[in-house]
C-alpha cells in the first residue's frame, strides 16, 4: 500500500484494506474463525480483533489520549508482543478465547474504523499520525496473508480436510526449463532508499561487495522437489544440516507440509481442499532446512539476500498474488533469453542469510521499535512474496523471516551457485 498524497488518498487507502481483510473472513463460520491449530497460528477472529487493536493503540490513542478504549480488556487480549505497551494474553491460548464473539469483534472494528474516519474528517492526521496509519494498513496486509496461512493449517489439522473456497486452484502452463543467469558481482547498494513506505529492518541502504553467482530462472518445482524426495533426500544425513537432521527426525518429516501419499500417488491439501499433486508447480511449504538440503543434493545453495535484491530490484512486483485469486504457486514459465521468473508472488523464496540489522540500522523509539527490531536473532531471511501476499505490499527491499523449523507459510526455494 502507497497512499495517495495528502489525507485524502490515505483515508481511501485505509477503508479499501480494511475491507479486503473483511472480504477473507467473509466465508468462514464463527466457528472457523475461533480455533486455534497450533501456537505458531492465530484464530482468524483474533486476527480481526489484533489489527484493530493496532489502529486503536496506536492512532486513535495516540490522537485522543482521553478517549475511552472500546473495551478495556482488549488492550490485554490483542496485544501481541508489545511490552511497552502492556502484558498480552499468552499466544498458545488465543483459541481459548471464545468470548468476546465474533459479532462483537466486528463490532470493535466499525468502532475504531469509525473513530479513524473522524480524525481525517477532521483534519487530525498529521503526517506523524499519517506515518501510524500507514505502518498500520502495511500491518494489516501481513495478517491478511497470516489469515490464509493460519486458516490453511486449521482446516488441514481437521480430519475432514473442509476447504476454504470451492473451485479449482489451477494455472495453465508447464514451468519452463530450469536455467541459470549469471551475475557479474561487485558493489552493490541494497536496502530501500526512501520516498516511499518500507519497514525499518529494510533500511538504511548501504553497500555490499559479492561475488560473482548464478541464479536459477525460477523457483523449484513440486516435480524437483519430488526426485529430491525418492532419491533418499530425507534419509541422507549428509544432505543436511545438524539442527535440521534433528528437526526432520524428530518431526518425521517426509515430504513438504500438506503433501499425503494415498494409494502410491502423491496428494496435495489446498485451501480448495486436497487434490493430486502437480509436478509444475513451485513447491511450497518447506522449511529452511528442507529447502538447504535440497539446495545440496542439487549441488547449488541457497541465494543470498543480497544477491536475491539485486536481481529482483530490476523487475516489477508483478505475479501470481492475493490479488489473482488462485491462493496457491502456479507455473510460469519463461523464455530462456527472459531474467529469471517468479522473483513476485507464488512462493516466499528462503534464502541463506541470518536476519540481522543492516549496518547503522536504528529502532524507532517507544513500543514501535518492538515491530521488527527484537526478532533479530535465531531466524532467516525469505524474499518475494507468495501467492497470498498483497501485491501493493510488496517491494524488491522487502524482508521476510521466519525461524528456520517453519513450514506453515508458502515458502520454497529459488537455487543459486557460484560459476
Amino acid at each position: 500500500m502507497t497512499a495517495a498524497p495528502g489525507s485524502e488518498g490515505l483515508a481511501e487507502a485505509y477503508g479499501e484494506i480494511r475491507r479486503v481483510t473483511e472480504r477473507l473472513a467473509a466465508p468462514l463460520s464463527a466457528e472457523d474463525c475461533v480455533v486455534q491449530s497450533m501456537p505458531d497460528a492465530s484464530p482468524v477472529k483474533w486476527h480481526l480483533a489484533h489489527t484493530t487493536w493496532f489502529f486503536e493503540t496506536f492512532v486513535v490513542s495516540a490522537a485522543r489520549p482521553a478517549a475511552r478504549p472500546f473495551h478495556p480488556q482488549f488492550r490485554v487480549l490483542f496485544n501481541s508482543y508489545y511490552n511497552a505497551v502492556g502484558p498480552q494474553h499468552p499466544r498458545p491460548e488465543r483459541g481459548m478465547l471464545s468470548r468476546p464473539a465474533l459479532s462483537e469483534v466486528r463490532a470493535y472494528r466499525e468502532h475504531v474504523d469509525c473513530r479513524i474516519a473522524e480524525l481525517f474528517a477532521e483534519g487530525a492526521v498529521d503526517e506523524s499520525l499519517a506515518a501510524r496509519v500507514e505502518l498500520g494498513l502495511h500491518h494489516e496486509q501481513q495478517h491478511q496473508e497470516l489469515i490464509l496461512t493460519d486458516l490453511k493449517h486449521m482446516l488441514w489439522s481437521n480430519p475432514l480436510r473442509p476447504a476454504y473456497r470451492d473451485g479449482p486452484q489451477r494455472a495453465e502452463g508447464e514451468a519452463g526449463r530450469l536455467r541459470w543467469r549469471r551475475h557479474a558481482g561487485g558493489a552493490a547498494s541494497i536496502g530501500h532508499a526512501g520516498g516511499s513506505f518500507s519497514f525499518d529492518n529494510e533500511r538504511p541502504r548501504h553497500r555490499v561487495m559479492l561475488e560473482p553467482f548464478e541464479i536459477a530462472s525460477r523457483p523449484v518445482t513440486t516435480g524437483e522437489f519430488l526426485e529430491f524426495i525418492e532419491d533418499g533426500g530425507y534419509e541422507r544425513a549428509e544432505l543436511w544440516l545438524s539442527d535440521g537432521w534433528d528437526a526432520a527426525r524428530a518431526q518425521r518429516w517426509r515430504a513438504p507440509l500438506y503433501w499425503r501419499r494415498e494409494d502410491g500417488a502423491w496428494r496435495i491439501f489446498t485451501l480448495s481442499g486436497a487434490r493430486d499433486l502437480r509436478r509444475d508447480e513451485p513447491v511450497a511449504h518447506v522449511s529452511f532446512y528442507e529447502a538447504d538440503a535440497f539446495a545440496r543434493w542439487s549441488q547449488a545453495r541457497l541465494p543470498s539476500e543480497a544477491e536475491w535484491e539485486v536481481v529482483a530490484a530490476k523487475e516489477p512486483v508483478a505475479g501470481n498474488l492475493l490479488e489473482s485469486g488462485l491462493l496457491h504457486p502456479a507455473p510460469s514459465p519463461a523464455p530462456s533469453s527472459a531474467p529469471p521468473a517468479q522473483l513476485f508472488g507464488d512462493v516466499w523464496e528462503w534464502t541463506r542469510s541470518a536476519y540481522a540489522a543492516y549496518p547503522g540500522f536504528r529502532a524507532a523509539a517507544g513500543a514501535l521499535g518492538e515491530y521488527n527490531a527484537k526478532f533479530m536473532c535465531n531466524q532467516l531471511v525469505l524474499r518475494g512474496g507468495s501467492c497470498v501476499t498483497p501485491r501493493s505490499h510488496l517491494r524488491a527491499t522487502y524482508r521476510n523471516f521466519f525461524p528456520p523449523q517453519a513450514r506453515w507459510q508458502f515458502s520454497g526455494l529459488r537455487l543459486a551457485r557460484d560459476p
